[in-house]
């Protein structure tokens, strides 16, 4: 009966030490990792929308997405737009440009800004073979300053992008883009 019991025991003590869970930690950027909701809008030195420049490109709510490179670094990170501003393609035009981007830009965790200048576009050719353009990214992520569809508080971003040789600036009158938005909270009411 002793060694049953032993035996019972110790198959009890193998079960819970192998229930476990093992810690996962998080990347380097995970603060400021993740996916957003955003719009375009043209805009002027200031700031300010332009005449008609509230989602400038047409295509409302975009999905954008901020990630770790492979240094897992805190001083990088990524920023892509998922092919979201491909004009070209959206449009099914070839004489529009393809402003989409997925660019590395320098990261101060601190102060949770992110930035680059003329920095190289990853996105590649589109199906029109529309050339990519240098960009420059001026932005923050603030920490609990949006607003979900249902009324909880989500943490916002907003960023300014400009893009080397552009062929709209200057006729169009803007000076730059803002991109802004809250990030996903995953709840379908706030889709």
């Amino acid at each position: 009966m002793k060694k049953i019991l032993y035996f019972a025991a110790l198959l009890c003590g193998i079960t819970l030490s192998s229930c476990e869970k093992d810690e996962i930690g998080g990347t380097a950027t995970e603060s400021m990792a993740g996916q957003w909701y955003v719009t375009i809008d043209a805009v002027d030195e200031s700031g300010n929308p332009i005449d008609g420049g509230q989602d400038y490109f047409g295509v409302g709510k975009t999905v954008l997405l901020t990630y770790n490179t492979s240094s897992n670094s805190t001083t990088e990170m990524f920023i892509d737009d998922l092919g979201a501003y491909d004009m070209a393609s959206y449009y099914e035009y070839a004489g529009y440009p393809n402003y989409s981007f997925k660019t590395k830009v320098s990261v101060d965790m601190q102060n949770m800004t992110f930035k680059a200048t003329d920095a190289a576009n990853l996105t590649g050719a589109n199906m029109y073979d529309s050339e990519t353009y240098n960009v420059t990214i001026d932005g923050k992520i603030l920490k609990g300053a949006g607003k979900q569809n249902n009324g909880s508080v989500a943490d916002s971003i907003v960023f300014y992008v400009q893009y080397a040789n552009d062929p709209w600036y200057p006729d169009d009158g803007y000076a730059k883009y803002k991109v802004s938005g809250i990030r996903y909270s995953g709840l379908v009411e706030n889709d």
